[in-house]
């Protein structure tokens, strides 16, 4: 009876460490921000992930994933221009921004809270972001909107014209 338990062990350990990694086949991630009154959006790409998002095993999911900070782009190349300097987003010296998982919740079902370690340019925080979790057969979708002030992270001065808060919105497709 001991070796039948320990083989049961082994056989759910290792169906859990052979569950294939989702691979990423499309993603979006767009942003949104107030300036002179006005909505600007635009988008980043170059998303890369190691996607291990398993709802029914949260504690061993995780999340890694960055972006090319170099391609922001908001429609106007000279405005995309300013944002890639220093006093944004200093492409050259920042070349990625990144994120990385510490937890996940579930808050309903396909409903999930993850609070993530956000690093742009020098500056890392926690940040938590709600997001909706669907899969059917070999794909997934993962869908998420937050907002965070774009001064705590050091991106752009003080501005009378633009607003501190940005919204992101995160669209990541995958399949396994």
């Amino acid at each position: 009876m001991r070796i039948f338990i320990h083989i049961l062990f082994l056989c759910i350990s290792l169906s859990l460490q052979a569950q294939s990694r989702w691979k990423v086949v499309s993603s979006a991630i767009t942003f949104s921000i107030k300036n002179a009154g006005l909505n600007v959006s635009g988008k980043l790409s170059g998303f890369q992930s190691e996607l291990n998002f398993y709802p029914e095993h949260l504690a061993s999911s995780t999340i890694v994933a960055s972006v090319e900070a170099n391609s922001i782009n908001t429609g106007i190349d000279l405005r995309d221009k300013h944002l890639k300097k220093e006093e944004y987003f200093d492409v050259t010296k920042y070349p990625k921004i990144e994120m990385s998982s510490v937890s996940f919740e579930k808050l309903a079902e396909g409903y999930f809270k993850g609070k993530f370690k956000l690093t742009i340019k020098k500056t890392s925080k926690e940040i938590t972001i709600p997001f909706y979790y669907t899969e059917s057969g070999n794909t997934a979708q993962l869908k998420g909107t937050f907002t965070l002030n774009r001064r705590d992270f050091e991106v752009g001065g003080s501005s009378w014209t633009m607003s501190d808060p940005v919204t992101i919105s995160i669209l990541v497709n995958a399949s396994n």
